[in-house]
């Protein structure tokens, strides 16, 4: 195969890649959008139950782990910026930032479960079922958005981590071959998503009372 023929080929691959990525990312905001549209039709449906049992959950931690993503992206962003000016260390040091703060924020939503867990407010506790219908449904809306979307941020990590080993090995990172870094670009665009998800499910279940 010549030289030309080989970047064609290289440029459709990347190209094709990103319309992979765009497709998933498509399906992704379905599912979500579907729950955030459950979660509006039960909150008009039971609007004082959804407001006693929001104020159960710990607004600065929510706004922590807002924080975390949000500077999440940036690093996120820097890093493929870093690696299209051929600034390989840069870039892997900015992907391990990254992973980083996503790890602190699984930390702290695993803690927040804990406290929530230990004083009962988790699915068929006795201490449930002694509370209203509208809370019950609050409770499970917000154990299945807030566990769906934690799922996702695991996934990305693990994406990050796989995508910073590859990078780390390569010698020498040339700014040209776009289609060389396709993986941290369709893992960066996976990762907005991610944060965008969490800057929805923030107002609705920490801020909305």
């Amino acid at each position: 195969m010549s030289t030309a023929e080989t970047a064609v080929a290289h440029h459709r691959d990347y190209t094709g890649a990103k319309i992979g990525m765009w497709l998933f990312l498509f399906t992704e905001v379905l599912l979500f959008g579907g729950l955030f549209l459950l979660y509006a039709v039960y909150r008009w449906s039971h609007q004082e139950q959804f407001h006693y049992a929001a104020m159960e959950l710990d607004t600065l931690v929510g706004t922590v782990n807002t924080i975390i993503l949000l500077t999440s992206s940036l690093t996120m962003a820097a890093s493929i910026a870093a690696v299209h000016r051929g600034h390989k260390k840069a870039s892997v040091a900015l992907l391990a930032l990254t992973i980083g703060f996503a790890i602190w924020f699984l930390v702290n939503k695993y803690f927040e479960w804990g406290v929530k867990i230990e004083h009962g407010l988790y699915p068929n506790s006795q201490y449930m079922l002694e509370l209203s219908h509208g809370e019950n449904l609050f409770f499970g809306l917000y154990y299945s958005m807030t566990g769906l979307h934690g799922l996702h941020v695991l996934v990305g990590a693990v994406l990050l981590i796989v995508v910073a080993a590859k990078l780390a090995r390569k010698k020498v990172v040339k700014p040209v071959d776009k289609e060389d870094f396709s993986l941290l670009e369709n893992s960066g665009l996976y990762w907005h998503l991610v944060d965008l998800i969490w800057i929805f499910l923030f107002p609705l279940f920490y801020l909305i009372t």
